[in-house]
């Protein structure tokens, strides 16, 4: 078996046996074809290579100023292929198994505060035309429930039919949570499907294929994608007098989750609402909100100064 195969068999166990997204397999690919194609370099073989072989690449990529979270991830993906290999019987070590990646700090999540979310939504409101709308809602459903952007951008329009005022979403793994809307969040969404017909793609076959979906589009996949409505919301950023590098769906998820952190929420709660399947993903955002509580004490206590 050749390893172009081998990671190939590898994708598709992780897409039949666990669920994994279109984004999660195109990832594993990537780590996997790097660590391929730096073995090769090598005139090693994926399939036959040792620890030490493993560890020079490490080193290399080290050299070469790559990132530790980026090892560390690339590693994790070796781990996983290597082990599906023993387990398959296609080899009978796992090389990977007592490798340890770069020792990495845990980065706390950009923040976006309420003010800044406020101006964002300010400026969101400008726009009256059929995608302004679009945006709006867009917008209201991730600051509410706060969805990763694959969960937003690939919702069905059926979605929103609920007569609870919450949306059922798939996450990773398959998971589905049952994620609540705010009133402002359902005013949008009836508000964009008032006008959503209007943006259907003109030919009947992206039409058709578009035509299930909430934020429906021409693109291939049938809906807008995650890296349109991230230019969109970079354009939006700008306009609100924003840093627009500092602003991502992913930092708005972020926002959504210490936002309600401040305003006393528990964690548990947080966890659910995120998709969280361990409670120690959540808690990086009581990080955030201990060095929010601390630069409070500094400046605002009457004993600070």
């Amino acid at each position: 078996m050749t390893p172009a195969r081998a990671i190939d068999s590898f994708l598709e166990m992780m897409s039949a046996e666990r669920g994994a997204s279109d984004n999660t397999l195109s990832a594993y690919r990537r780590d996997l074809e790097d660590w391929a194609a730096a073995l090769s370099a090598a005139k090693r073989d994926i399939l036959s290579v040792g620890t030490g072989s493993l560890e020079s690449v490490l080193a290399g990529w080290a050299k070469t100023g790559l990132a530790p979270s980026t090892a560390a991830r690339k590693l994790s993906s070796l781990k996983q292929f290597c082990l599906f290999l023993q387990t398959e019987g296609l080899r009978e070590d796992n090389p990977a198994h007592s490798l340890r990646g770069p020792k990495q700090g845990r980065p706390l999540p950009k923040v976006l505060s309420e003010a800044d979310v406020d101006a964002l939504f300010k400026t969101a409101e400008l726009d009256t035309s059929p995608k302004g709308i679009r945006f709006r809602c867009l917008l209201e459903i991730l600051y509410a429930g706060g969805l990763r952007v694959t969960e937003l951008v690939t919702l069905k329009k059926n979605a929103v039919s609920r007569r609870d005022g919450c949306l059922m979403i798939k996450g990773k793994g398959g998971r589905e949570r049952l994620v609540p809307l705010t009133g402002a969040a359902q005013r949008a969404i009836a508000e964009w499907l008032s006008v959503r017909d209007e943006t259907l793609p003109s030919n009947a076959i992206a039409k058709d294929r578009a035509k299930s979906f909430l934020f429906p589009s021409a693109s291939k996949l049938g809906h807008l994608t995650r890296e349109r409505f991230a230019q969109i919301l970079k354009d939006k950023a700008r306009a609100a007098g924003l840093n627009a590098a500092k602003i991502s769906p992913h930092v708005l998820r972020h926002a959504f989750a210490t936002h309600l952190l401040a305003r006393g929420a528990d964690l548990r709660s947080v966890q659910t609402l995120l998709g969280h399947a361990d409670i120690s993903t959540t808690q990086i955002y009581t990080h955030v909100l201990d060095e929010r509580m601390r630069e409070l004490v500094e400046t605002k206590h009457p004993l600070a100064t």
